[in-house]
């Protein structure tokens, strides 16, 4: 057999490196659309305000409107700066309004409170700080009276794909 070149070789390393590239590209394009799968999610539950919600879904809903609404402020800013109009803004705030009103009822219902506390955004400061603290409180382990644990679900899920 006669010996590989150094070329052969080194062509034989870009491959590897392009296929480990590739993965590490498929791998983190899944994490982005596992990311994008929570604010689908709420918006698919747009009314739904009985069950649980986990900590994941609430955030990366609120995670998303936030950047949401930086954006539609920099476009508003940069295209219509004259006439001071948060049209867009304005407008989605309203379309997320009852998603956003039932997912955190059910991020509530995770902590084994009432999706009435939501209230409490009509108390300055005070009212605010007891809410996010319920909002950022770990889900009560296994069932409570709002439905079973959506961790445990999730967990079950996932050990087994086959069910």
């Amino acid at each position: 057999r006669p010996p590989r070149s150094t070329l052969d070789r080194s062509s034989a390393a870009s491959d590897v490196y392009k296929r480990l590239v590739l993965v590490q590209d498929i791998k983190h394009l899944h994490e982005k659309e596992a990311e994008m799968k929570w604010y689908i999610q709420v918006l698919k539950k747009y009314a739904v305000f009985s069950g649980r919600a986990q900590r994941m879904e609430y955030w990366m809903f609120t995670l998303f409107n936030v950047i949401i609404a930086f954006v539609l402020g920099f476009i508003e800013g940069t295209f219509a700066p004259a006439n001071n109009s948060d049209l867009l803004g304005n407008l989605y705030t309203l379309g997320i309004l009852f998603p956003t009103l039932a997912v955190a009822a059910r991020r509530l219902h995770d902590t084994g409170k009432s999706g009435w506390w939501q209230l409490l955004w009509f108390i300055p400061i005070i009212g605010w700080i007891v809410l996010l603290v319920f909002l950022v409180r770990d889900s009560d382990e296994g069932d409570n009276q709002y439905g079973p644990n959506p961790k445990m679900q999730e967990i079950n899920t996932t050990s087994n794909p086959n069910e």
